[in-house]
């Protein structure tokens, strides 16, 4: 005795712009949220720094001098990037968060922060960076 079974299932389809023109489906679920804004170049140095480090004390990549050859910047830029590890941890952490960037530039540049992290003292370096976003603050403030 043979019985079928038939089976319906609905479902809403989206379809989404892929890479050269393609489109590709995206069955059931929703579009996750996009961000609005782009993460700050500083936030996303900050986390290369910290990648960097990982490799080197993993024995993946034998010192920054290989890391530069790999990224195919020089050495020197590697040091820039690995000098935010001196910062303070709070620091860090600002700025891994920073707040996405939305129009125009960075509030913060890199070339701001450097002195900031050569200085040996976390609470030097804590108050240099109070003076460094005293002005956005202010500036946030007003409108």
């Amino acid at each position: 005795m043979s019985s079928e079974i038939q089976l319906r299932i609905e479902t809403q389809v989206h379809f989404t712009n892929a890479r050269h023109g393609r489109r590709e489906i995206q069955s059931g679920v929703a579009p996750l949220a996009v961000p609005l804004g782009r993460t700050p170049r500083l936030a996303r140095l900050m986390a290369l720094a910290i990648r960097f480090e990982e490799l080197v004390r993993s024995g993946e990549v034998g010192d920054y001098a290989e890391l530069a050859r790999l990224g195919h910047v020089t050495r020197a830029r590697v040091t820039q990037i690995m000098n935010l590890l001196n910062l303070a941890p709070d620091l860090q952490e600002t700025l891994l968060f920073l707040t996405p960037t939305k129009v125009g530039r960075d509030a913060i540049k890199e070339w701001q922060v450097r002195p900031i992290a050569a200085m040996p003292c976390w609470r030097s370096q804590r108050r240099m960076w109070r003076k460094l976003i005293a002005p956005a603050r202010t500036a946030d403030a007003s409108v």
